[in-house]
């Protein structure tokens, strides 16, 4: 029989995309070669946040004389560690096999791919069944990107899978690339104990954040005991002894380190191999899927969302892209996506949330500006949770007062964050973040705070 919708792909995209074409009425079928939940649930958010959580309380406790408590002999069990972040993982994609019975979505497991017109082939280890629908949705999302001077062996150079689940705790590691996949494993492995080495190719870490926050954040890990290399590239990796001997080049020439491990976190590259988009001539673009707005592709009754199409490769992103998509096919009449207010978090300490324009990015777009900066030392809240360290920076258009972007680092700030999301879609003014009665004593006042620095009316500075 055949269904209303196929999803290729069971990732935050793919199973939102299905629940909520199961909410809409229709008869939905996912397929899925992996776990349910895809990379993000299984190998990515949610795993990693259980492993930085269990570093965070480790530091705590590393500190506890600092709020008074005396703690002896605390002692990290690597390996307890891991298994909690995998059963974290495991209630997670279970969780996500209950929504699928309560949706009544039909889960196909194998590997799915494009055969004709409204027909999917599942492929689960040679046994092949046909399904049929009038839509499909595809949401193959991603991959780890391999440098050819950086092979991944899964021994001794690593992706961001072997990672999470090393069997013991390294005693030395080169992170390469340090957007938010390698910022966070930096921070952990340092927090439980290993000699870390962060090396970036740009002039500053977490490159896509603005300048203000890639350098707090340098400075914060430098304090914390990481060893951060800017404008600095991997050459080439000797795995034949020991350990890896890594050749650095800087712009003083190469260095030569060792480590017992490097791990590559160089971005990700799109699964799109395999799924029939040439037998279907589906058109894509520089790896990526061509899609409208509300991602139809070249090809009537096949769609694209998430990490395959053009667009940050966030986990919300591929969320919101689906819901929208299917939507559309049911007739309703969705917003387009707006990608210049998406947030962007990174969850090491202290985290990083931002969104819209950086202050680098609203001078190149023409605006005339106004920049508010809180800093968290001269946070009350701040101050009594021991987390001094960080700023609030917020930027309005002088014109108008429109709330162009926001820049966090700080304690919690990924909770934070989504206020100026909200704020923005709401065309809200920075006067009137200013007015906005914010609860003492609380990280978030920071930001009514900051919008008045911008104004020349902050109260606390």
């Amino acid at each position: 029989m055949a269904l209303d919708l196929i999803v290729i792909g069971s990732g935050p995209g793919g199973y939102v995309a299905a629940i909520r074409g199961a909410q809409l009425g229709m008869k939905v079928g996912i397929v899925e070669k992996a776990e349910l939940g895809g990379v993000c649930l299984n190998w990515g958010c949610i795993p990693t946040k259980a492993l930085l959580k269990s570093a965070q309380v480790f530091s705590y406790i590393n500190h506890a004389e600092d709020y008074g408590i005396k703690v002896k002999d605390a002692e990290a069990d690597f390996g307890a560690v891991v298994k909690r972040s995998r059963d974290v993982a495991n209630g997670m994609s279970k969780g996500i096999q209950f929504l699928m019975k309560k949706n009544k979505i039909e889960v196909h497991q194998g590997f799915g791919k494009l055969v004709g017109k409204g027909k999917v082939e599942v492929d689960n280890d040679g046994k092949k069944t046909t399904l049929e629908a009038k839509n499909i949705i595809l949401a193959t999302g991603a991959r780890e990107r391999e440098l050819p001077s950086l092979k991944i062996d899964k021994k001794k150079i690593i992706g961001y899978h072997e990672a999470m689940v090393l069997p013991k705790l390294p005693k030395s590691l080169v992170v390469v690339g340090s957007g938010a996949i390698g910022s966070e494993f930096a921070y952990f492995y340092n927090a439980m104990g290993t000699d870390v080495t962060l090396v970036e190719y740009m002039p500053n870490i977490v490159p896509n954040e603005d300048e203000d926050v890639s350098k707090a954040l340098a400075k914060e890990f430098k304090k914390q005991g990481i060893n951060v290399m800017t404008n600095a590239s991997v050459e080439k990796v000797d795995t034949k002894g020991k350990n890896c001997k890594v050749s650095i080049k800087t712009a003083k020439g190469t260095e030569e380190m060792e480590a017992e491990i490097v791990l590559s976190a160089v971005g990700i590259q799109t699964n799109l191999e395999g799924i029939g988009l040439e037998t279907m001539g589906i058109k894509t673009e520089k790896g990526k899927v061509v899609v409208d707005d509300y991602y139809q592709t070249n090809v009537p009754g096949v769609y694209a969302i998430g990490d395959i199409v053009d667009g940050p490769a966030l986990a919300h992103v591929a969320s919101a892209e689906g819901i929208i998509c299917v939507e559309k096919m049911a007739g309703e009449n969705p917003e387009p996506l707006d990608y210049n207010n998406i947030p962007g978090c990174t969850y090491c300490a202290p985290e990083i949330a931002s969104v819209g324009y950086t202050e680098a990015k609203a001078k190149e777009a023409g605006y005339d500006i106004k920049v508010g900066k809180f800093p968290f030392s001269a946070s009350g809240k701040a101050s009594a949770a021991g987390a001094k360290e960080g700023f609030v920076k917020v930027i309005f258009d002088a014109k108008y007062g429109e709330f162009l972007g926001a820049h966090m680092i700080g304690m919690n700030v990924t909770e934070m964050i989504a206020e100026v999301v909200a704020a923005r879609k709401l065309e809200t003014t920075g006067h009137e973040i200013i007015k906005t009665v914010h609860p003492h004593p609380t990280m978030s006042e920071a930001v009514m705070e900051a919008a008045a620095a911008a104004y020349d009316e902050v109260i606390h500075l």
